[in-house]
């Protein structure tokens, strides 16, 4: 009666694809950057084999990892967290969702504005978000027009001031957004609301209240066979919101990396038989690797690691838990975007007697092939299981 717990350490990249360059990352290393610039430490890691994927400057590689490893290539078009998710679902894209490196045309804005208690937006550009409500917040609060923008990935992003505009408010915006504005060629991947509170120039997002509203996932993927195969499913994290809450028996939202972990703990310790846990760890990525923090992207690093033992004490011998990224966000670049990069992969197997390195697989997919293979179901979606290996 096996259970899988499923870990993505949100931006986790180890070096850039074959195909970087077409992205602006060809010189990427997401990983490899924040080893060399912080000199820090993840014994943890180290041990399970992280230094045995890829040569890095302060971990090493060790002769014998307490973990399966290996690293994943990307085989959508695309760079973002939705079609990293769901490539690790079994759903490959052939073209990537739609970027407005330029800002959102005249036909969007204007049935977007149509449609709420405004008279128009401010910003309509890529923007950091949190540099956006520096400068946009306080003519948002003079003049009650919400702030839209956007970023290299493809989102539609509206921050509101909780005095101006509730957060719930805002969620009804966002939701027609999704279902009536940003469809057919404007369909972008994810439709985002990013309430915030305080005075000018103490501005701040309210994270736990952000919101996103996801395109509808192509079926069958993961969750529904899953699902379909009276597998339970869990969602910790964002990763209910990529999936336009589709597919999971129970989802728990979470604040930081820390609520992130310990509900997966609490998951784990409360040993449901033929279950699957999907967490997403957001920090590394919308904290740090937007912000171009490599220090503050190594001590998130460090904060899982400290945890990992923890998670390993709690796996049966049945039990698999796997450890990777959905794209890179490398702090150590020139650029706050997503990076076109391998993930790192890492499986542990409590009832395995050898560990082995699992080479560099064709797509993220492989995850979803496995998972199935764990819970003896037919793989009818993209991948090759990597489970005969362990």
């Amino acid at each position: 009666m096996a259970r899988c717990f499923l870990v993505i350490i949100d931006g986790l990249g180890i070096g850039a694809q074959e195909d970087a360059a077409v992205y602006g990352n060809e010189d990427a290393h997401t990983l490899g950057h924040v080893s060399e610039i912080t000199k820090c430490r993840l014994p943890n890691f180290e041990a399970m084999g992280l230094g045995n994927i890829e040569s890095l400057e302060s971990i090493k590689p060790v002769d014998k990892p307490l973990a399966n490893w290996g690293k994943m290539r990307e085989a959508s078009a695309g760079k973002d967290s939705t079609t990293g998710h769901w490539e690790l679902a079994g759903i490959h894209l052939d073209k990537p969702f739609p970027t407005f490196p330029h800002g959102f045309p005249d036909i969007v804005l204007n049935k977007f504005s149509d449609n709420i208690e405004a008279d128009g937006v401010l910003c309509n550009k890529p923007y950091s978000g949190t540099d956006v409500i520096d400068d946009y917040g306080e003519e948002h609060q003079k003049t009650g027009r919400p702030i839209v923008y956007t970023s290299a990935d493809s989102v539609f992003q509206v921050a509101c001031h909780v005095d101006v505009t509730s957060s719930e408010k805002l969620y009804e915006w966002c939701e027609f957004v999704r279902n009536h504005v940003t469809v057919g060629e404007y369909e972008v991947g994810r439709v985002i609301a990013r309430p915030f509170k305080g005075s000018p120039g103490s501005y701040e997002r309210i994270s736990d209240q952000r919101k996103d509203f996801s395109s509808i996932p192509p079926e069958p993927n993961l969750l529904t066979e899953l699902q379909g195969n009276s597998v339970k499913t869990y969602s910790i994290g964002k990763v209910v919101d990529l999936f336009a809450g589709i597919g999971f028996t129970q989802y728990r939202k979470t604040k930081s990396n820390a609520e992130g972990i310990s509900q997966l703990l609490s998951l784990m310790s409360a040993e449901v038989d033929r279950s699957f846990v999907f967490t997403n760890l957001i920090d590394t990525d919308q904290i740090y690797g937007h912000r171009q923090d490599p220090e503050g992207y190594a001590e998130c690093l460090q904060e899982i690691d400290r945890a990992l033992p923890a998670m390993v004490g709690k796996l049966k011998d049945d039990d698999i838990l796997i450890l990777t990224g959905d794209h890179g966000n490398d702090p150590g670049d020139n650029s706050t975007d997503h990076t076109r990069e391998f993930v790192p992969l890492l499986v542990v197997h409590k009832g395995s007697t050898e560990n082995v390195d699992l080479g560099i697989r064709g797509t993220f997919s492989d995850v979803s092939a496995t998972i199935l293979d764990i819970f003896n179901i037919p793989n009818k979606l993209k991948g090759k299981s990597f489970l005969q290996f362990i």
